[in-house]
């Protein structure tokens, strides 16, 4: 059985996941194209509306899956690893968004990504005994 923070933790990954997937397919869509690397062969609108539909499939999955949320958990890990060089395009590309507009600030969000990770995978999982 999860513990309270654990679970505390799956339901703010997956209500963030929901948030920010609405958010791609609505108010934040310009924003989030900003992220999208110029090397990927996918017109940037098509890849953001993707990346919501997959953010909202897998936030409502954290939420409410119980037999699978090991697996759900371990989708999104690799979900955050995927969408990562997209955040190493927009430092590199000196691209503003969501308030990150000077080199500085996009270049510490990059550390947030590995912790999204983490959170996915341990609030997924089962304390060890």
């Amino acid at each position: 059985m999860s513990t309270p923070t654990r679970t505390i933790g799956r339901i703010f990954l997956g209500a963030s996941l929901v948030f920010a997937g609405v958010s791609h397919l609505t108010v934040a869509r310009e924003e989030f194209q900003a992220q999208v690397p110029e090397s990927l062969p996918l017109d940037p609108d098509t890849t953001v509306l993707a990346s919501g539909v997959a953010e909202i499939a897998l936030g409502s999955a954290l939420l409410l899956t119980r037999r699978r949320r090991r697996t759900v958990g371990t989708i999104a890990a690799l979900f955050f690893v995927a969408v990562f060089p997209g955040n190493v395009a927009q430092w590199m590309h000196h691209r503003d968004g969501f308030g990150l507009d000077t080199d500085m600030k996009r270049f510490v969000r990059l550390f947030f990504q590995p912790v999204l990770v983490a959170l996915a995978l341990w609030s997924t999982r089962e304390p060890r005994r």
